[in-house]
């Protein structure tokens, strides 16, 4: 490495860590990795995603850092190594299986020959007929066709496995955004929910944050009534109008099942349930149509509870105060928010 290039490097490395610490993201080696490339400007639409996200929020918060440094900066073959470990765990395993039985049959004929050559070496000793000798030869020969089999059956499983690896390789990149988004929707998931609301409970913005919990109306009756493949579509079209409201620091998650939850920065209450009623009133006026009959389907709401968080109360504490107000919006009839401010 020239001086200059040890130069430059030892600079960026001097703006990394008084930028982790004024925006207060963890100093793990990925963070490092991600706002070293930062001040570096090696990725232009990353400084971009960088630069918004400290407009809107302040910060960047873990899911954000998780996903940047995933899209940006980390290798193809380090992309979610938990997920590829478990993978190789599972084909070890299985291989494992295989190997110990292939080991099983190579002891048994270990044995079966020990026994024949012994007793071939008393052919000097003593007088075995030729139908005794002979019977012994074939012993051996049917071992040893057995224990081939064998090896053939792991010689094919060391090529199914090789097949495997590859196949491991070319599915990283989508086991990786697995592990932040939702398979069915492409909102974050309850994991990636789980971490930002954490990070927002450890490390408030300066005007606070709102929760949102969201339930779509009468989905079980929907699904019973027009399938599941119909529920999915109202899943995947009610996850693109909260994903166009993920603005100024919002994000949208699927919560689990039919409910979905926001998490709103630098909004008191009354501002987290303005966000909530524009939403709601997007939503009712859904529409979608049921390919087998043709019928524009339209009784499509939800009902959304909202909490703002409490300076020093417990994330237990918040999604229950959010999840009652949910409770309440149903109970007086649906299609609402909760509470009325």
């Amino acid at each position: 490495m020239s001086k200059e290039i040890f130069a430059l490097s030892s600079g960026y490395l001097k703006k990394v860590v008084p930028l982790l610490m004024k925006y207060q993201v963890p100093a793990t080696p990925p963070n490092y990795a991600l706002w070293y490339t930062y001040v570096a400007n090696a990725d232009a639409e990353l400084a971009k995603r960088i630069d918004e996200s400290i407009k809107e929020t302040g910060t960047l918060s873990p899911t954000l850092c998780e996903e940047l440094y995933s899209n940006h900066v980390a290798d193809e073959k380090v992309k979610d190594v938990d997920e590829f470990q478990r993978g190789l765990q599972a084909l070890a395993l299985e291989m494992g299986n295989t190997m110990e039985d292939t080991l099983k049959d190579t002891a048994t004929f270990q044995n079966t020959l020990d026994k024949t050559f012994s007793q071939l070496a008393r052919v000097g000793e003593e007088t075995l007929s030729m139908e005794e000798t002979v019977a012994m030869v074939r012993k051996a020969v049917k071992g040893s066709n057995e224990l081939r089999q064998s090896t053939n059956f792991f010689k094919n499983q060391l090529a199914e496995a090789q097949k495997e690896i590859s196949r491991l390789k070319e599915t990283l990149q989508q086991a990786n955004e697995d592990a932040l988004h939702d398979a069915l929707t492409s909102l974050y998931n309850r994991r990636a929910f789980d971490t930002e609301l954490d990070s927002l409970a450890a490390s408030p913005p300066p005007k606070g944050f709102c929760l949102l919990l969201c339930d779509l109306d009468h989905f079980k009756s929907f699904n019973d009534t027009y399938g599941h493949l119909m529920g999915d579509q109202v899943l995947k079209l009610t996850a693109k109008r909260l994903s166009d409201y993920c603005r100024d620091g919002i994000n949208a998650y699927r919560y689990g099942g039919e409910e979905f939850a926001l998490l709103v920065p630098n909004r008191a209450l009354s501002g987290g349930c303005r966000v909530a009623e524009t939403i709601r009133a997007t939503i009712d006026k859904l529409a979608i149509k049921d390919k087998k009959t043709g019928k524009k389907l339209d009784n499509i709401s939800v009902s959304i509870g909202v909490a703002e968080y409490e300076k020093g109360e417990s994330i237990r504490n918040l999604i229950s105060r959010a999840d009652a107000q949910l409770y309440e919006a149903k109970n007086l009839g649906r299609n609402r928010v909760m509470p009325v401010t």
